[in-house]
């Protein structure tokens, strides 16, 4: 904007990108940490406080008024852990997209579980008779999303993919402009391979579990998020059931 700006207003790009930040930041400076970068574009991210409180709205609430545009964001076997890990096959060919979706989800429902009744988490009706709109934890609360310092435990890659990709698909929910038009099965499979890819490379038990407690949560809670917004993918958009197992 401020390069477009700069000629018929006469002044520096820079300049401009740094009135409109200094603006923005008066209005949102709480959402965003905003960088002015040469020759005058402006760099947005999302505050760590932010995307905390957004992950922590998708795992106790319901996805209705959390779009990531509404809030500012628009820029095998289930008895063990590691044992069963890598078997996504990302790279082949999947024969039925929807199946790999529902498969995600079920995967979600059963890891959730896993962890009430190991004592990770702590559900308040950890049996649902249906695939839930959302989780009800007793136990942390909230999600321990952040590190003392404030910063977001989440940092790997592949954690960082798969909220990229939440906030994609929340953002497709939650505009009415634009829904009608997404492809939702290649988006609902696109966030499903994320979470495989998070799953297989972003251990919860084991020494994670046992040294680092906090970050097992906090992937929980990330898997709990995507959980939700499979479950609304797969029955509001695509029209097939959610399954808490398969």
């Amino acid at each position: 904007m401020s390069l477009r700006l700069s000629k018929s207003q006469n002044r520096k790009a820079i300049e401009l990108a740094s009135a409109i930040a200094s603006d923005i930041s008066g209005i949102c400076g709480d959402v965003f940490s905003i960088q002015i970068v040469p020759p005058g574009l402006i760099h947005f991210e999302l505050t760590h406080s932010t995307l905390a409180t957004w992950l922590q709205s998708l795992v106790v609430g319901s996805l209705g008024g959390l779009g990531a545009g509404g809030w500012g964001l628009g820029t095998g076997g289930d008895g063990g852990d590691e044992g069963t890990r890598g078997q996504g096959g990302l790279l082949k060919p999947i024969p039925n997209p929807q199946f790999a979706v529902q498969y995600a989800h079920a995967r979600c429902c059963s890891l959730v579980l896993l962890a009430h009744r190991e004592g990770l988490i702590k559900l308040r009706e950890p049996v649902p008779n249906t695939s839930p709109d959302f989780w009800d934890v007793i136990f942390p609360s909230p999600i321990p999303w952040l590190n003392c310092d404030g910063t977001l435990r989440l940092n790997h890659p592949d954690e960082r993919r798969l909220i990229d990709e939440l906030i994609q698909v929340v953002d497709n929910i939650e505009c009415p402009d634009v829904s009608s038009s997404v492809k939702w099965e290649k988006v609902a499979l696109n966030l499903s391979q994320a979470f495989e890819k998070f799953w297989s490379n972003c251990r919860i038990w084991g020494e994670v579990k046992i040294t680092s407690p906090e970050l097992a949560q906090a992937r929980l809670g990330l898997l709990m998020a995507t959980q939700s917004v499979l479950r609304y993918v797969l029955e509001e958009n695509l029209g097939v059931v959610a399954p808490l197992e398969l």
